[in-house]
């Protein structure tokens, strides 16, 4: 009957429905369906053996990573230009009448961090928001992806389950189950 816990939102046992496609227009059918009945893009799941492309609206998620890459070039750019003009004038040097600070060596320093913080920041909100380093949800489960198919997986209150399995059929799922982890 699928695993059941308490749902974030409605305050009854959550569920996981996982729908199996071979058409990507029934899987946009499907997923708009779901949306219209009150689900939300973290509710839903999509799997496949490749990327597949929506268009704008079928499953939109909110993300900050181009923040992270500006946050993070202006932290480490910032952190280098001050490590460089505490560098040049800490150290005692006789430079014999050039400028300690020098525009050319401190530019470059600090461009190629500034560069190494977006990249940096980049890289580790992507595993962040992929949830590589973090699972979305520990009980939620991984569906097995034959070839040429795209799996559907839905959380949703196990109240509303067996509407949301009538409406994944009708929207043309080959294969549903109820699953768990």
């Amino acid at each position: 009957m699928g695993i059941q816990t308490p749902f974030a939102r409605g305050g009854g046992l959550s569920m996981f429905l996982i729908a199996e496609y071979r058409s990507k227009d029934a899987l946009v059918e499907a997923l708009l369906a779901l949306k219209g009945a009150g689900l939300t893009a973290e509710d839903l799941a999509v799997f496949s053996e490749e990327p597949i492309e929506f268009r704008k609206g079928i499953l939109d998620r909110h993300s900050n990573m181009s923040k992270a890459a500006v946050a993070g070039a202006v932290t480490l750019g910032t952190l280098a230009t001050w490590f460089v003009y505490y560098a040049q004038h800490n150290y005692e040097l006789i430079t014999g009448g050039m400028p300690i600070f020098s525009f050319w060596a401190t530019g470059i320093i600090t461009y190629e961090t500034t560069m190494l913080g977006a990249v940096l920041a980049t890289f580790f909100w992507f595993l962040w928001e992929s949830g590589l380093i973090r699972r979305r949800d520990p009980e939620a489960p991984i569906p097995v992806i034959g070839p040429a198919s795209m799996s559907l997986r839905v959380k949703c209150d196990s109240a509303r389950a067996d509407s949301f399995v009538e409406t994944l059929r009708r929207t043309g799922a080959i294969k549903t189950e109820r699953r768990g982890k």
